[in-house]
């Protein structure tokens, strides 16, 4: 027993002593088991629901109405409404195998149309405006079939029932309150039901989830209410797995300050995604209520995403910048939306970048649709699947055939969207346009007739133009041929041009001449500190690679430094490299040169450069061409002993110098002759 006992005791301290080495090389905790690398989320056949989405970079084909679209729907009877917020409403059809067709036109309110539902089976359309009513359509025969007049402004709409009820329910909610009232889609103007004390802030949603047979509300509070319709008495709904909000993330755009502007629900209805006027998008669990994901849209994180990863052109960034503010200082975050692809595993909603594709499985962006756009897109329907055909069945034989004109159409996955500010909407589909850079592309539908404002605008669009490419400068020493450079410096052209048809110019002196440099005119002071742009003060420089001061004769913008340009000019007599990136070459002398030489001779002031004797240029006030004559951009002027011709022709010399009492010797020739005819009467007498 003794032995027993004593070897039993040998084991066990051989035991701890085996423990405790193993132990001796840790001083202090033991450090915890490495943390296994979380494995990346995959979604099974991602592939295959991708290729049943558009996937084309740029838009196929967009098509008008007569005012900015506001309103878009696509219907599971393969219809496509539009409206505009003049009140027009288009119907549109999908074809069996590419593009769309047009089907019916009508004047549905005579003012802003605030909402469109299409029910859940895509037989009706409602729509409501400011004119307080509700107009309703069969959308398969495409016929207005009721009109429901409110005593209110109305401001959301919602078809609330499902196929096999007995009555057709449609909510409205009033635009300013918190009231929703419910009416037959069929009947007349009396509610059925109505909810006035549900919401306490004006609506801004009201969607129906058709799987579970609940609508929900959310109103400008960020306030969110489950509901259920006229089969349910108006109940809380008993599908859902909670009783009270508190157990919920419901409360989230209250608690954000914010409220939804958008809502939408899955094809098996357990998701809904949303879209708020925070910029960002909250994906809930339908049934709990719970949050799932959420994706920051915000402005600040594009600017961070540009500054970490050039996602643009700066210049291109900054004007989209611009776009996304204009869009919130005119409330249009709230005709933006995000809709679910017919997986549920995909959200797609409208960006600065473009249409985004979210996979809300994995957490990830894997498309981006119309980044290269020069488009804001707003509101977006998805079309999945093939368009239904009005077709009799096919036979035994048909299907046994080879005929490929019988074969079964592939699927024809197509976005359409409306645009900021845009009277088109726009088909993405996962076709790239034919053409997209030359003038004859032809993607862009002119379904609509010019309005008659259109037509005057364009009629006075093509009146005399303000720019010419050749000009005459009549002087007292001669005239002086100019080719200006319009298409180089259009900005200097036109203020030079304007300037002289509007009689600017005239009787301005050659102020300050350089000899063997330049001479400068075009100040109405003569001092050379005065002078302004057709404007009014002063434009900025417009420098050209193919443009410099390499020859004499340039004509350039007199400056007093960068962006000071007015209405001063001069041309020089020799080369002047030095000028260059510094005045705005916008014309060469091709006729004249000895004149420009002649003027540059004049003795000058040495102190201020301003000649002794005045020369001067499309002299100042006299004759004014009559109604016949307001055309002609060559007039003939008095001034003083001086009459100088400005191009007419001889027998309008004559016209003109006896409108002002002067007989001439002689009237053959030119009219240049006239003038020195004219010139040497006068000075006789």
């Amino acid at each position: 027993m003794a032995a027993d006992a004593t070897q039993g005791s040998s084991e066990n301290k051989r035991r701890l002593d085996e423990e405790e080495d193993g132990d001796d090389g840790w001083v202090g905790p033991l450090p915890g088991e490495a943390v296994q690398i979380k494995k990346r989320k995959v979604l099974e056949y991602e592939r295959v629901y991708l290729d049943n989405l558009p996937s084309a970079a740029m838009y196929e084909r967009s098509y008008m109405h007569r005012d900015v679209i506001t309103h878009i729907a696509c219907t599971k009877t393969d219809f496509i409404i539009t409206a505009s917020q003049d009140g027009h409403v288009k119907f549109w059809k999908k074809k069996e195998d590419e593009g769309i067709e047009f089907v019916k036109h009508f004047r549905s309110h005579l003012s802003v149309i605030e909402c469109i539902s299409v029910s859940a089976e895509g037989a009706l359309l409602c729509t409501v405006g400011d004119d307080q009513a509700m107009k309703v359509f069969d959308v398969v025969n495409f016929d207005m079939i009721n009109m429901i007049k409110f005593g209110f402004h109305p401001g959301q709409c919602e078809w609330i029932y499902n196929p096999g009820d007995a009555i057709s329910t449609v909510a409205c909610s009033e635009k300013s309150t918190g009231k929703i009232h419910v009416y037959d889609g069929r009947g007349n103007n009396q509610p059925l039901h109505t909810f006035d004390k549900m919401h306490s802030s004006p609506l801004c949603q009201i969607r129906l989830n058709p799987r579970y047979r609940v609508i929900v509300s959310a109103d400008r509070a960020g306030m969110l209410e489950y509901w259920t319709g006229l089969p349910s008495e108006f109940k809380f709904p008993r599908q859902v797995e909670w009783e009270y909000k508190t157990d919920t993330d419901l409360y989230e755009f209250a608690k954000c300050k914010t409220y939804p502007t958008s809502l939408a629900f899955s094809h098996d209805g357990k998701k809904m995604a949303t879209m708020a006027a925070d910029r960002k998008v909250r994906i809930f669990r339908f049934l709990t209520g719970k949050l799932m994901r959420v994706f920051d849209e915000s402005l600040t994180m594009f600017t961070e995403l540009q500054q970490m990863r050039q996602q643009l052109p700066d210049m291109e960034f900054g004007r989209r910048m611009a776009v996304e503010r204009e869009l919130e200082k005119v409330d249009g975050i709230r005709l933006t939306n995000i809709i679910f692809d017919e997986t549920g595993h995909f959200v797609l909603y409208g960006t600065m970048l473009g249409i985004k594709v979210i996979n809300v499985e994995t957490n990830r962006c894997v498309r981006i649709l119309g980044k290269q756009e020069n488009i804001r897109v707003v509101k977006l329907s998805l079309f999945q699947g093939v368009a239904k055909t009005m077709t009799a069945a096919p036979t035994i034989e048909m299907k046994a055939s080879d005929n490929p004109a019988l074969q079964t159409t592939n699927p024809d996955p197509t976005i359409f969207c409306t645009a900021f500010k845009k009277n088109r909407f726009y088909m993405f589909t996962k076709r790239e346009p034919e053409d997209t850079k030359s003038a004859e592309s032809d993607r862009d539908v002119f379904n609509e007739k010019p309005s008659k404002e259109e037509v005057m605008a364009a009629t006075q669009a093509e009146g005399p133009k303000r720019v010419s490419d050749s000009a005459i400068i009549h002087t007292t020493m001669g005239d002086v041929h100019i080719k200006l450079f319009p298409v180089e410096c259009p900005k200097t052209v036109e203020n030079f041009c304007v300037h002289s048809r509007n009689g600017y110019y005239n009787g301005h002196i050659f102020h300050r001449v350089i000899k063997g440099f330049m001479i400068q005119t075009g100040d109405p002071t003569g001092t050379g500190m005065g002078g302004e742009s057709i404007w009014g003060g002063e434009f900025e420089d417009e420098f050209h690679a193919t443009l410099r001061h390499d020859r004499p004769y340039t004509l350039s913008m007199a400056n007093a430094g960068p962006g000071t340009n007015g209405s001063q000019f001069f041309i020089t007599v020799v080369p002047t490299p030095w000028l260059d990136n510094k005045h705005t070459v916008f014309g060469r002398t091709t006729k004249g040169m000895e004149v420009v030489q002649r003027i540059s001779n004049v003795k000058v002031n040495p102190k201020t450069d301003k000649p002794y004797e005045d020369t001067q240029h499309m002299s100042g006030p006299g004759w004014q061409p009559s109604s016949k004559q307001t055309n002609s951009m060559a007039w003939t002027w008095c001034w003083g002993h001086r009459v100088f011709s400005c191009g007419l022709s001889a027998s309008g010399t004559r016209r003109c110098l006896a409108s002002v009492r002067v007989e001439c010797v002689s009237w053959e020739h030119s009219a240049h002759k006239c003038v020195a005819h004219t010139v040497q009467y006068m000075e006789a007498v």
